[in-house]
């Protein structure tokens, strides 16, 4: 059975706290409610302590659904790696969750003013680093599995990990990850988000739907814009919205039968774009093709 969530990030940017700082947590998880959503991820605002989580989800009859979780695996020691996720792990699951997501944050740009992103084809690992991360990322998707958890690796815009070709060689030289199709960041990247579907659709457990607008990605492309400048300027917007058609990404997940979350994280300016509003778009979009 499909769920679907939305992420807070709308409302509140986790990596730009300026964009929508101003709006509390009640106000965003009670709009969540109110658009008719199931279930949300981690943000900055939310409780630290994992009862008084559950409890404030409670309230707004919301589930848990997962967590981002940056990994080092490259850069420090896979021993301080499982450390840290341990601990995320276990946040996550007395908080209700199963699933866990993990992003490898050395040498990411994204959260850094001025760094413009590469938006073709490029590699900031060298051979020896690829297999780094490679032999990493599985032990940790191991770990993770061990403790119930289902580990997914959420390719992103300004990391080691953003085009087809990165996520293709990911996943054919890991056995236990899993894999966060994000349609907005492929797209962003100049990739196929059905492409990569196809190829790799049973080991996609878990799906961020984001638009982009087309019109934007060409004039940050041609600006060599930073990712903040990107998102604040409208590059990601909700299904429902922007330039992806999802009916064909809709026929193959009732076709497969996919049984994960469909989260909404389609991060904009809340000044500009009202995130109840485009909440609604996306819910009265999936509610009208998702039958």
């Amino acid at each position: 059975m499909i769920k679907l969530g939305i992420h807070p990030i709308n409302w509140s940017n986790d990596d730009f706290h300026e964009l929508g700082g101003n709006i509390s947590l009640e106000t965003c998880l009670s709009q969540m409610q109110k658009a008719g959503f199931e279930g949300t991820e981690l943000g900055n605002k939310f409780p630290k302590d994992s009862k008084t989580l559950n409890s404030t989800l409670k309230n707004y009859q919301l589930e848990l659904i997962s967590g981002w979780h940056s990994t080092f695996v490259v850069s420090q020691s896979i021993e301080s790696q499982i450390e840290s996720l341990d601990k995320h792990i276990k946040f996550l699951k007395q908080a209700g969750s199963s699933v866990v997501i993990l992003a490898e944050c050395t040498r990411a740009i994204h959260g850094i003013p001025r760094a413009s992103l590469e938006f073709g084809e490029f590699d900031w690992l060298t051979v020896t680093e690829w297999e780094k991360l490679y032999r990493g990322l599985d032990r940790l998707a191991r770990f993770s599995l061990d403790q119930g958890m289902k580990p997914v690796y959420h390719h992103h815009m300004g990391t080691v990990v953003q085009t087809k070709t990165h996520v293709r060689s990911l996943m054919n030289n890991t056995k236990h990850l899993q894999l966060l199709l994000d349609t907005g960041h492929f797209m962003v990247a100049g990739c196929d988000p059905l492409e990569i579907y196809d190829e790799f659709k049973d080991r996609i457990t878990h799906i961020h739907t984001k638009n982009i607008r087309p019109s934007v990605r060409e004039v940050a492309l041609k600006n060599h814009w930073d990712f903040k400048t990107s998102v604040s300027r409208g590059i990601f917007t909700v299904p429902g919205d922007g330039g992806m058609d999802y009916l064909p990404l809709f026929e193959r997940l009732r076709r497969d039968q996919y049984k994960g979350w469909l989260v909404v994280e389609a991060e904009q300016d809340p000044k500009i774009a009202n995130p109840l509003e485009y909440a609604k778009i996306a819910r009265e979009y999936f509610f009208r093709n998702l039958q």
